[in-house]
């Protein structure tokens, strides 16, 4: 089922040879242009047309009242609800050990920086409602939001014809019980645009307007990124999020059952999504081959994960030994890699790239999707190599203040206006020379 990808004997740079999903943002940021200036213009009209041209629901009012949120939180079957809230204790444990603390460095006697970490104002946090509803990307974007002390947090969401425009009762019982109360029933690029120019959220402008925010977060489809990126400098993001990725380095000691299931968990998610099992033992993937075939055609979305597994995207590597495996999932720098092998702490040890690392048989990416503590929200296509998962960290600012007495500044003087003469910039010599007046410290 895997498309089979053999590099032993091979000295390649992996990144030539693996498969990934072709996903041309640019393209796609053009495509969407339009209508983010329409929204940037119009407002309301133009996301209600939006909302109406692709998701079918002509709504009213943007923001979902507040007796709803109640209403869902109150419908929410208890096995969900104990689910949630486990989920909600465990990423809150895992988050609060992430905040950073202030820390004041004298770098010369009367001369100190300070490092403060502020939080973000104003988060916009995009919940995906597409092939599949998401009340964990809820938990995954709000809990570190509320960790890091951003004041206002705002949640975006598609309406659902088939719950009366608003979004999914599930994503909305999700933000009742994170205590998240400005909700808005809007999805795709609109709602994009919606949270970083603001906008009208009612025909008549009677409701509150959405305020625009400072941060955008959350994943969405290839429409969803590409506003993001388009609106990136007016706004931070987070990521440009593209299909969920999975890489298994395993080798015989691993359990095909458990490879095979995993790979199959992460294809369920899109048609695009990649699934890579790297490994030096052909008969593992002789029998992880055979078990996607039995497995998959037991499961509920089989024609999606077969078209997942199947595509260029997708593949299983066949490598010398595991020091080879481990080049190639440091080249492919996935988003969820998991090690089943011997010692497989330390194999993941020696990870440098990945999102996040699931280390031994007892540790499947879906734990990290909902309860292992993590966060899921991590980067995808390669970006592991420079950027991290959504964490406390996105939602802080590190200002330095500087306080330097006279005596301080003083004494570094001269080396302040010969690096300013050295660059050609004398006003700047200039603006410590105007503080010492004919006094020491004016030649450098």
């Amino acid at each position: 089922m895997l498309n089979r990808i053999d590099l032993r004997g091979g000295s390649r740079d992996p990144r030539e040879l693996l498969p990934r999903a072709q996903l041309d943002v640019s393209v796609a940021v053009e495509q969407i242009r339009p209508l983010v200036e329409a929204v940037r213009e119009h407002g309301f009209a133009a996301i209600r047309e939006a909302t109406e041209r692709f998701d079918g629901v002509r709504l009213e009012r943007l923001r979902v009242p507040a007796e709803a949120l109640v209403a869902a939180e109150r419908r929410l079957d208890p096995e969900v609800r104990a689910a949630l809230t486990e989920s909600i204790d465990r990423a809150r444990r895992v988050h609060a050990d992430q905040r950073r603390t202030d820390h004041t460095t004298t770098v010369t006697p009367g001369g100190t920086v300070t490092e403060r970490w502020v939080p973000v104002e104003r988060v916009g946090l995009y919940v995906p409602g597409g092939l599949a509803m998401y009340p964990s990307t809820v938990v995954m974007n709000v809990v570190p939001a509320q960790a890091a002390g951003v004041s206002a947090l705002v949640v975006a969401s598609p309406p659902q014809r088939e719950n009366g425009g608003l979004p999914d009762d599930r994503v909305l019982a999700a933000c009742a019980l994170l205590g998240v109360d400005e909700v808005y029933a809007a999805g795709g690029a609109q709602a994009v645009a919606m949270l970083g120019y603001g906008s009208t959220t009612d025909a008549a402008g009677v409701e509150p307007r959405c305020a625009p925010v400072d941060m955008i977060t959350g994943p969405g489809n290839i429409w969803v990124t590409a506003a993001k990126r388009l609106l990136r400098g007016l706004v931070g993001i987070d990521a440009e999020a593209g299909p969920t990725e999975i890489a298994v380095l395993a080798d015989d000691t691993a359990d095909p059952v458990h490879v095979a299931a995993d790979l199959i968990s992460q294809a369920e998610h899109d048609p695009l999504a990649a699934s890579i099992l790297v490994t030096p033992d052909e008969g593992l993937l002789e029998a992880v081959q055979a078990e996607l075939v039995r497995q998959v055609a037991l499961t509920k979305h089989s024609e999606r994960i077969t078209t997942a597994l199947t595509g260029q995207q997708s593949g299983a590597v066949l490598v010398d030994d595991l020091a080879a495996g481990l080049r190639v999932v440091d080249a492919y720098a996935a988003e969820h890699l998991e090690i089943q092998t011997r010692d497989a702490r330390e194999w993941a040890l020696r990870v440098r790239n990945a999102g996040a690392i699931f280390i031994g048989p007892y540790a499947p990416v879906s734990l990290g999707d909902y309860c292992a503590g993590s966060n899921h929200v991590l980067p995808t296509g390669g970006c592991a190599r420079h950027s991290s998962g959504l964490s406390v960290q996105s939602f802080l600012r590190g200002i330095h203040l500087i306080e330097y007495d006279e005596a301080a500044l003083r004494e570094v003087a001269p080396h302040v206006r010969t690096l300013a003469t050295v660059e050609d910039l004398p006003a700047h010599g200039e603006a410590v020379r105007a503080r010492f007046p004919g006094g020491p410290g004016e030649t450098a």
